[in-house]
């Protein structure tokens, strides 16, 4: 398979005016990727690959999210929407380029996976001119239906024009289609639009390709996996869908979800081994896990890496840009943006942490807060290795506070505090040089600490 050459027409014109809503119905996320982004990472990718999209007029956002998932797209517009066979042939300029598998999918099926359309090139290998995607549905009202004879189609019958025999064939159609592209243009080319809606049918392809005496096959697939999506409805089911097939992904990965259902996952979650996530936990997109680490109840996480051992939540929100060094412990009802924390690094209570680098084995009390915007600008807070934050603290950015040293419980700090230093005093900075070292020495009964 690897040998034959391939292009993949992606449809994606549709306005999804059942949606709702005012995003291009494929720009909809399912466990937070576009249904466009799943369909093209399903796609064949590498050598002798080529992969085409089909957008609607002004949709200018859905070419940029092909070029953004699939930086080899091409995009061609339709600019009148007269069935699905003229969107196909919107790309001739891509499939006049000649190859051995033209591959025709919907970028409204998110559940469509690369092992499908590896399975639907398989025919034309041995010698079809088409092969067809199809599913036994539990209700099969309002789907075409695959006539077969022995292990040939012959027809694809829409539900108006069948026989009350054929209204009982619970083989349908999904849509999706593999056609030799050699003969691609000639089969293409010979489908008309004598219909009441006056549109270009695809499944018109396996009247002309029997007429020819060529073979067309049904690959079958689960009703799952072709959902399309036309409704918010739908969009939620195919979600449903997507999370259980994610979350049984992760544990059989060897990740321990105690109430699986209750755990969201992002299509793009990495994780490492013996990870524990408890229950009500959600995970977006760009987050990063590695072995051992605990995420406790109620926390959510978004484009954030979590080293080692870490320890989240519960009740703990990550935003963008976090970065958990090695045994890093946050607690409950803490905040963190573009923050990185190194190894050891524990903030257990009631804090924010944003737009701040906090160095190895430093301790933040509870109420500590980095004041990183000032209304106009955001600031950064550096913080030294070792370093103790007492509770109820402000840290008002730019600032640094120096390894090892001491800030006392109340202070807001104002100004760069040096090295072992101690800044005390409630609501005000008093700078007191080796006070922190001063300060340990009298907790271990006068003798100087190691550093």
């Amino acid at each position: 398979m690897t040998a034959r050459s391939s292009l993949t027409i992606v449809l994606a014109a549709g306005e999804g005016t059942r949606m709702r809503s005012s995003l291009p119905k494929v720009l909809h996320p399912v466990a937070h990727q576009s249904l466009l982004a799943h369909v093209l990472a399903a796609a064949p990718t590498g050598t002798g690959t080529a992969l085409a999209v089909v957008i609607g007029p002004d949709h200018q956002a859905v070419a940029d999210e092909a070029r953004r998932i699939r930086p080899d797209a091409l995009t061609f517009v339709q600019k009148e929407r007269l069935g699905p066979a003229h969107a196909v042939l919107a790309a001739r300029e891509a499939i006049a380029r000649g190859v051995d598998d033209l591959l025709i999918a919907f970028g409204d099926t998110p559940l469509i996976s690369a092992e499908t359309f590896a399975r639907l090139r398989a025919p034309l290998a041995s010698g079809a001119a088409i092969a067809a995607l199809g599913f036994r549905a539990a209700d099969p009202t309002g789907y075409g239906r695959f006539i077969v004879e022995g292990d040939r189609l012959v027809a694809i019958r829409e539900q108006a024009d069948a026989s009350e025999a054929e209204r009982k064939i619970d083989l349908c159609n999904a849509g999706v289609m593999a056609i030799d592209g050699r003969r691609a243009l000639e089969i293409l080319g010979q489908i008309g639009n004598a219909n009441s809606k006056g549109e270009y049918y695809l499944t018109d392809a396996v009247g002309i390709v029997r007429d020819k005496g060529w073979e067309a096959v049904v690959i079958e697939t689960s009703e799952d996996e072709v959902r399309g999506i036309n409704t918010k409805a739908q969009l939620a089911e195919a979600e449903g869908v997507m999370q259980a097939r994610l979350r049984k992904a992760a544990m059989e990965a060897g990740v321990t979800l105690i109430a699986p259902e209750t755990v969201y996952l992002s299509a793009d979650t990495v994780f490492g081994k013996d990870v524990t996530i408890e229950p009500f936990v959600v995970i977006g997109p760009g987050v990063s896990i590695a072995d051992g680490t605990v995420i406790h109840s109620f926390s959510h996480i978004v484009e954030t890496t979590l080293g080692k051992k870490v320890s989240i939540g519960p009740y703990a929100r990550l935003r963008p840009g976090t970065s958990l060094g090695d045994g890093a412990r946050i607690g409950n009802f803490v905040e963190t943006k573009a923050a990185t924390l190194e190894a050891g690094v524990k903030v257990n209570h009631l804090s924010y942490i944003g737009d701040a680098t906090v160095g190895a084995n430093s301790n933040i009390g509870a109420g500590t807060i980095t004041c990183n915007y000032d209304g106009f600008k955001k600031h950064k807070t550096i913080i030294g290795q070792g370093a103790f934050v007492g509770t109820n603290s402000s840290l008002v950015a730019p600032v640094k506070i120096g390894n090892g040293a001491y800030i006392g419980s109340g202070s807001v700090i104002t100004k760069d505090v040096p090295d072992d230093a101690m800044a005390l005093e409630r609501n005000q900075q008093t700078i007191r040089e080796g006070g922190a070292v001063r300060y340990r020495e009298l907790k271990t009964g006068g003798k100087k600490p190691e550093k």
